[in-house]
């Protein structure tokens, strides 16, 4: 059953229209309904393509968020092979908000670091809904040693809605652990891609998300905080998330105008949840794209050039 977001609800209405001529069909075979389901689906078509086409930063989050977006479990199965998941900081504890290992990425060996939400109530728990407690980047930081001592590039996948703000992950050093763990991509010899592959939020995507290469699929967002949070700051009042997510230039669009990203994935009309497979493969040909154009170049100036792109952010505005 597909989850419709508020903004879809003439796309629902079109669909349950034609659900309900499939059955009457199945039903009564002596009814004909191919003619009418056919010119109902080619509204949907134009009714998706025309508010897909004019989504605003409100309506772009929802569309990162929806529960049926594919997440990096998704991502890991179709891109790698022979993954070996890799547990534990070696300090505390397993955090299974991020997820790490090593991997065959079209023959290549590399690292894979990314935040898994869960797609039920079952797996939400399990992984905290997104959101890492310190020993998550711990493990990143354990990760990302190991590829740069072996020469492996590392490849992220970003969608959380923020670090963990619990009492326990600030007295166990949740900012410092996010420190360390942004301190750690910006000094890697090797290449790193990242891409935002849902939401991107605050310090907890940035850990692991200051690579040489950042994408953003076309509907994921990317802030400082969540619309939800700044409007509860600005204002008081997190009903005005709306309004905050505009002003806080959030989508993919604007974070690529103001150079934050280096380019945009596209995703079909409908967003990534309703083609997952045509998203996961057009974002695997955007990172061998990148590692190939990464792979030769020497470890001291993959550092440089990391360093100096984000020490540009912002200076040419």
């Amino acid at each position: 059953m597909h989850n419709y977001l508020d903004f879809e609800k003439p796309i629902s209405d079109l669909e349950a229209k034609i659900r309900e001529l499939k059955k009457l069909a199945e039903e009564d075979e002596s009814i004909d309904t191919s003619e009418e389901i056919s010119r109902l689906e080619s509204r949907v078509d134009e009714a998706m393509v025309e508010i897909y086409s004019k989504l605003n930063a409100w309506q772009k989050t929802q569309v990162a968020r929806h529960p049926q977006r594919p997440h990096f479990v998704d991502y890991a199965e179709a891109l790698f092979t022979e993954f070996t998941p890799l547990a534990g900081d070696r300090k505390f504890a397993e955090d299974a908000a991020i997820q790490a290992g090593l991997a065959r990425f079209r023959g290549q060996p590399v690292a894979v670091i990314g935040q898994e939400k869960g797609n039920d109530t079952k797996s939400r728990i399990k992984h905290n809904f997104g959101s890492p407690r310190p020993e998550g980047y711990r493990k990143a930081i354990r990760v990302m040693e190991m590829a740069d001592r072996f020469g492996l590039p590392v490849i992220t996948l970003i969608d959380t809605a923020g670090a963990y703000p619990g009492v326990g992950a600030e007295e166990r050093g949740q900012a410092e652990a996010i420190a360390r763990s942004t301190e750690m991509c910006l000094g890697l010899k090797v290449p790193m891609v990242s891409v935002v592959i849902g939401e991107g939020g605050s310090g907890g995507a940035i850990a692991i998300a200051t690579g040489n290469r950042v994408y953003m699929l076309e509907h994921a967002i990317y802030s400082v905080i969540s619309p939800e949070g700044a409007a509860s700051i600005l204002w008081r009042d997190s009903t005005r998330a709306k309004e905050a997510a505009t002003n806080m230039k959030i989508t993919a669009e604007d974070l690529k105008g103001l150079g934050i990203i280096d380019a945009i994935i596209p995703e079909p009309v409908g967003g990534a949840h309703r083609a997952p497979d045509r998203v996961i493969g057009m974002t695997g040909d955007v990172i061998a794209t990148a590692l190939a154009e990464l792979t030769p170049m020497p470890g001291d100036k993959l550092r440089a050039d990391r360093r100096q792109k984000f020490l540009d952010i912002g200076r040419n505005l």
